[in-house]
């Protein structure tokens, strides 16, 4: 498995600035907010962002993350369609290889709604297709809607296409109504990107995305899980992403080293040589 470092965990840095701050310890790959490199795209070339990424050495090996695809109506889907298609645009022009995809926020389901989903999942998953992307469907730990494991990997086995994946955020796994036996469900050509974090000190009803604290500092059990991705064969990316605003205010600079160290040792991931920006 590889590591990589999401630039949720230094939000309020620019692309720009994430890009050097996580290459000067030696990350070579990120996975992008959308917004951020939106946002850096409106005073950058696409070809100028290109060589900042050549000269750094940077991947960008997936986005996070894209809405509203699967039951929303109307003018609301239209928009988060356009949307939809803006990003798989950007994803295509700087071959970010995987787009995560969340299940929609909606306050309660009915049974219809399940193959409303579904239809619209494969439609979004042949659009992006046509873009060289994949789609990772990530579920909520404590939406109404697509809140476990399994019921993602249903969405994703009924609308199967080739080019369509799960993405296993191990928090929303462990607060929400995942089992660990969810697992024997999952194969790797379904499993397109792993994110880790932690929990210390929260009851896990009440915890939220400002809570992720660095994966190995807190009380999840990521070890037996990292250990049944590697027994299926995944060796894709793993992503640190911790959306805590008290890193956020902290040194830029030893946020991410620390963070990259602890990702790294977490995965088993021997060090290697910090470049030397000199």
């Amino acid at each position: 498995m590889k590591p990589c470092l999401s630039q949720t965990l230094t939000m309020p840095l620019a692309f720009a600035d994430d890009v050097a701050r996580y290459s000067d310890v030696g990350c070579d790959a990120i996975e992008v907010w959308l917004p951020k490199l939106e946002q850096h795209l409106e005073r950058h070339s696409v070809d100028d962002t290109r060589r900042l990424l050549e000269m750094r050495g940077m991947k960008l090996i997936a986005a996070a993350y894209q809405g509203g695809l699967l039951l929303s109506q109307g003018d609301a889907r239209n928009a988060h369609h356009e949307l939809f298609r803006r990003r798989l645009d950007i994803c295509q022009r700087f071959g970010i290889p995987t787009l995560i995809v969340a299940a929609d926020f909606v306050d309660k389901i009915e049974r219809g709604d399940m193959d409303r989903a579904i239809v619209s999942l494969k439609q979004a998953s042949q659009w992006a297709a046509g873009f060289d992307v994949t789609l990772a469907l990530e579920f909520r730990g404590k939406g109404a809607f697509c809140a476990s494991l399994d019921t993602a990997l249903g969405l994703v086995h009924a609308a199967d296409e080739p080019n369509l994946g799960i993405n296993l955020d191990v928090f929303h796994y462990y607060t929400g109504p995942s089992k660990f036996e969810d697992f024997a469900h999952l194969t790797p050509d379904r499993l397109a990107h792993v994110q880790l974090a932690d929990l210390a000190g929260i009851p896990r009803e009440l915890a939220a995305d400002g809570d992720r604290i660095l994966p190995g500092d807190g009380e999840f059990q990521l070890q037996p899980i990292l250990e049944v991705l590697r027994r299926i064969g995944y060796s894709g990316w793993v992503s640190l992403e911790v959306t805590n605003p008290t890193l956020w205010r902290a040194q830029p600079a030893q946020v991410v080293e620390i963070a990259w160290t602890a990702l790294r040792k977490v995965l088993g991931v021997t060090s290697s040589p910090v470049p030397d920006r000199s």
